[in-house]
């Protein structure tokens, strides 16, 4: 499909470009749909896409000698994902599957190539992402050895509410539209799925949050939530 007119005003990659700028980008990419589950980058492939998500949430996890799914994060509007095999041509890191229905804007390895060559802004937005996304992995290694597991929770759920969350109508409660299982709780916070439900179930009783049959969180009370994290 070609590119919508305001496919560039969500990624923080295109900001600051000039309009001729734009209008390669336009012209050079295209995007495309995926329904719910549809596996979008599979580990250990060759990599010659960039991927910026129009809209919907994908799910990003690696492969395990064992058979296993280690769960890494979830990735919504505006994000990207994919540019690290176009930069070190090596193959893929990760497994990235859509959670719902998804419009990724795909930039293909040559058309990559010259805006990194042409579009020093584009270069500088590419490194102000990565230095971002670096910045979120050390605080998360820093978290792992400072906080208890229910701090730990409690600082994702409320990350991926401020980040995804969406205010319900006339009341204060933030529904994040993302599957999020124990078991990937467990796996972002490193700990076993058994004590994440200890937490979710002390976070649900108190009414802190409650857990649809999708597996989608609503939070009723950001406040406890932070005090979890401030006792740390």
């Amino acid at each position: 499909m070609a590119i919508e007119e305001n496919a560039f005003s969500h990624s923080i990659l295109f900001e600051g470009l000039s309009q001729e700028q734009l209008q390669f980008i336009k012209d050079h990419s295209r995007t495309k749909s995926y329904k719910t589950d549809s596996p979008v980058i599979n580990q250990d492939d060759i990599g010659d896409t960039l991927y910026i998500i129009q809209s919907g949430i994908v799910k990003v996890s690696m492969g395990r000698p064992d058979g296993k799914e280690v769960f890494l994060a979830v990735l919504g509007k505006g994000d990207h994902f994919g540019e690290l095999s176009l930069i070190d041509s090596d193959f893929r890191s990760a497994n990235v599957v859509t959670q719902e229905p998804t419009v990724l804007m795909r930039i293909d390895r040559p058309t990559f190539d010259t805006m990194l060559a042409t579009m020093p802004g584009f270069a500088r937005n590419l490194c102000k992402s990565l230095a971002k996304r670096f910045r979120k992995g050390n605080e998360r290694v820093g978290n792992l050895a400072l906080m208890s597991v229910q701090g730990l929770v409690a600082h994702h759920v409320i990350d991926f509410a401020q980040l995804y969350g969406q205010i319900q109508p006339n009341s204060p409660d933030i529904f994040i539209p993302i599957r999020l299982t124990q078991n990937d709780i467990a796996d972002l916070v490193g700990a076993s799925r058994e004590r994440v439900n200890q937490v979710m179930r002390t976070f649900k009783l108190n009414g802190s949050i409650s857990v649809n049959m999708q597996y989608r969180i609503t939070v009723h009370n950001m406040s406890y939530l932070k005090r979890c994290i401030d006792m740390q």
